[in-house]
């Protein structure tokens, strides 16, 4: 199915100039508009342009209208294939305008990782045609999460090689396939770590996407590709609109660590005041933090390095305490509500339950690799009337809702900008724990095309 495309915003936004946004259209530019028989190739709704007699000025702003109204925004961005000359017909034009897209969008640059635990390199791949309810998105921002890390390595058993990494993605939509209502042409948007699941259990019907009852699909897992790459593909469903507010490079992080962390807080954060522990203050924790002071929580920031205090405090914990000092002799024993376990490392589920209240709740949202294994102690889970639960990222519901409740109360990452081109490194200043705390990864194709081939 050939992408859809609607001309009626680029009329209003594209090559006739940014004087015409918002205006109505003159008498002589509506006399062009009813008598051209459809034009093809464009399955929604075009304004079409007629001939009409009159000066040759007059025909040729008919004609220019007419290329405008088959050229989307997205990709207004000059050279010939963009530019046609008006000489040739307006159903030629059209055809031309689509085959040259279609050749640009079949071959999608990335960076890829080959072979269990090797360097990204650089790679192409055909995704075939744009099908009903996908869309293609020009990427321009990823975050680098561990998760890629622990994929690259296949830390999990879940990867095939090759795959394109990066669940993190904020870009533009530049083509939308048959059915597709929820985003048009240049809309900001965002990609997240689900990118498909049955959309009828009762989980899913709930927005729940994530407990899909059938499985849901990772965008990176199985060889499915990610965004680390010029232009990815998506199911509109799980394409996630970014508010005005909120600026492309904080957006990117939130799409995986932000939703992982507001999920379980959402849900067990029920009376303001409560007692909020957040152990490991890195890409996760760092934002859980300020999830829980805006949603009324006391809380307490817990990690092994005394030097996050100032900085915890700062993104909107009240008190801070070592780990150490949190589990010793004059600690925090029954101190808390709700105990959210951030850190990717194995820690004894006893020391963690001892920190709760009676009645209270300990949430892993960390998952180290290696099939890590949990344990407790069943005197202080049953007659402390303590839970465990786990939380993996979030389902539609709460990702819209996040990202919306990011903008308002300005909940941002703390981010360090590299180029996508960079990719390696950058991952090793996650392996080395430097990232403080969170890479984004920008796209620049356009700068480093000796890479490609």
């Amino acid at each position: 199915m050939a992408p859809c495309y609607t001309a009626v915003s680029t009329l209003t936004r594209g090559s006739l100039g940014s004087s015409m946004a918002g205006r109505h259209r003159s008498p002589a530019a509506t006399a062009c508009l009813p008598g051209i028989p459809h034009l093809p190739l464009m399955p929604s709704p075009v304004i079409a342009v007629a001939r009409t007699s009159g000066s040759h000025r007059h025909r040729l702003r008919c004609r220019r209208a007419a290329a405008a109204a088959v050229t989307p925004l997205a990709f207004r961005e000059g050279g010939s294939e963009t530019n046609p000359d008006l000489s040739v017909g307006v159903r030629e034009q059209a055809e031309a305008f689509r085959l040259s897209q279609a050749q640009r969008l079949s071959n999608r640059r990335g960076w890829a990782v080959i072979d269990k635990g090797s360097n990204l390199i650089p790679w192409s791949h055909s995704p075939g045609g744009l099908r009903a309810r996908q869309v293609d998105i020009r990427v321009t921002h990823n975050g680098l999460c561990h998760t890629d890390l622990h994929m690259r390595d296949d830390d999990w058993g879940v990867s095939k090689f090759p795959f394109i990494p990066g669940h993190e993605v904020v870009g533009e939509v530049v083509a939308i396939g048959e059915s597709v209502d929820s985003v048009r042409p240049g809309d900001r948007v965002g990609l997240g770590w689900i990118a498909d699941s049955c959309r009828r259990c009762p989980a899913c019907l709930r927005g729940r996407e994530n407990i899909c009852e059938h499985g849901y699909t990772g965008l990176i897992v199985g060889g499915n590709h990610g965004g680390f790459q010029e232009i990815c593909r998506a199911n509109s469903d799980f394409v996630y609109r970014i508010p005005d507010d909120l600026d492309s490079a904080s957006a990117a992080p939130l799409l995986c660590a932000g939703v992982t962390v507001y999920a379980p807080l959402r849900r067990y954060l029920h009376v303001p005041g409560s007692r909020v522990g957040v152990l490991g203050i890195g890409g996760l924790g760092h934002l859980a933090l300020q999830f829980a002071n805006k949603m009324g929580g006391d809380v307490t920031a817990l990690d092994i390095s005394q030097d996050k205090e100032a900085e915890s405090k700062q993104l909107g914990a009240h008190s801070f305490r070592t780990w150490n000092d949190a589990v010793g002799g004059e600690g925090l024993q029954g101190h808390f509500d709700l105990l959210l376990n951030c850190a990717s490392v194995n820690i004894s589920t006893a020391q963690l339950l001892r920190l709760l209240k009676n009645g209270g709740k300990l949430v892993q949202v960390g998952i180290p690799g290696g099939g890590a294994v949990t344990s407790a102690p069943l005197q202080d889970l049953v007659f402390g009337q303590k839970l465990v639960a786990g939380s993996v990222v979030g389902g539609r519901a709460d990702m819209q809702e996040m990202l919306n409740f990011a903008g308002t109360h300005g909940v941002r990452p703390m981010v360090e900008t590299m180029p996508l081109s960079q990719v390696n490194q950058a991952m090793q200043r996650v392996v080395e724990g430097k990232a403080r705390y969170r890479i984004v990864l920008v796209s620049d194709w356009e700068y480093n095309m000796s890479y490609y081939v």
